[in-house]
């Protein structure tokens, strides 16, 4: 079984990040595919640069149905383009946002989410509404951490987004933390033990359930 896990993005460092975080959960016989969308922004903060890759994105899509993926992973958390991409394949095609959301709410967790920059609030908020899941959120909240930090060595990303956890803790009383972007899949597991809860990585969520579809449909 392949799954594409497309990074909407043109930044190879964390298509690679994105692809090591699948390969950790997608389990023997599954082949993860990273791909990466080279004419998208180098990252996506905010609905303008949502619709400037939903192009490449849908073209890489089509690119990694016809190279045999029988389930795709749209590795962006503000779900790119994920409505047009179910209406361009038979496949199974799952957002890492809305997967995200449904691993806290199976958990039995009401949740709070933490993203990158407060240009991106307004998105998730949408489309917690759009999927019948605002109920289940207690707030998006925005660590000040701008996506490419996530790839830079040494910067202060992952302390600003353990802070902003220990608040939506503290302040929503959050049981579980989705984390709002994809460059985020490589801190759950230590964010999770330093903060004793569920801290939920929509990488992992969404390749879980694209293997489950998969042999739902076989």
């Amino acid at each position: 079984m392949k799954i594409a896990v497309i990074n909407p993005n043109s930044t190879v460092s964390m298509t690679l990040k994105i692809a090591d975080a699948a390969r950790a959960v997608a389990g023997p016989g599954v082949v993860i595919e990273g791909r990466t969308c080279a004419g998208s922004p180098a990252s996506i903060q905010g609905p303008a640069d949502g619709e400037a890759a939903a192009p490449h994105l849908l073209a890489e899509l089509e690119r990694a149905v016809a190279d045999g993926a029988q389930a795709a992973v749209i590795a962006c958390f503000d779900d790119t383009a994920l409505f047009d991409a179910r209406k361009i394949t038979d496949i199974p095609v799952i957002g890492i946002g809305e997967a995200g959301y449904h691993a806290a709410i199976l958990m039995g967790r009401k949740f709070s989410v933490v993203t990158t920059l407060s240009v991106s609030v307004p998105v998730l908020e949408q489309n917690l509404v759009d999927y019948g899941l605002a109920g289940h959120c207690l707030r998006v909240r925005a660590s000040d951490v701008p996506v490419l930090d996530l790839e830079k060595p040494g910067s202060d990303a992952r302390g600003k987004v353990s802070a902003e956890i220990a608040r939506a803790i503290a302040e929503d009383g959050a049981g579980a933390i989705v984390l709002g972007c994809a460059g985020m899949a490589d801190l759950a597991a230590d964010l999770s033990r330093d903060h004793g809860v569920p801290v939920i990585d929509g990488v992992a969520a969404a390749t879980g359930f694209a293997r489950t579809l998969m042999g739902l449909t076989a």
